[in-house]
């Protein structure tokens, strides 16, 4: 099932994730291959934890063997933050897709991600 119809859902779970942002990029959130499940992210923050230099993330999501760039090396500035999917904009991912971050210094970055695990 790659696409569950959202209308009528057995289960509604909602999750976070948390991620360390490095250099390497790496996925936030994966929904696997024959899940049977969609996932809705509802918000995706990135914070500069570092108090005096700024930093750049670049955001990746896959949908089933295509890569797309939601953000390609956005300045987060020291000590503030970046919403990269909000409320207003959330997306769906269906089986076989995830969402990866990857950041221009390592350990200056961190992300959350909420989101309805639908299935």
């Amino acid at each position: 099932m790659a696409n569950p119809n959202i209308v009528n859902v057995s289960n509604i779970f909602g999750k976070t994730e948390g991620l360390v942002v490095t250099t390497v990029n790496t996925a936030i959130v994966t929904n696997s291959a024959s899940s049977g499940k969609v996932y809705k992210i509802n918000s995706l923050v990135i914070a500069n934890v570092d108090g005096a230099n700024t930093a750049l993330i670049t955001c990746t999501v896959n949908l089933a063997g295509s890569s797309f760039k939601l953000a390609h090396t956005i300045t987060v500035p020291a000590d503030g933050s970046l919403i990269l999917i909000g409320k207003d904009n959330p997306i769906y991912l269906e089986e076989n897709s995830s969402i990866q971050l990857q950041a221009s210094v390592n350990g200056d970055l961190q992300a959350l991600c909420s989101y309805e695990d639908i299935s």
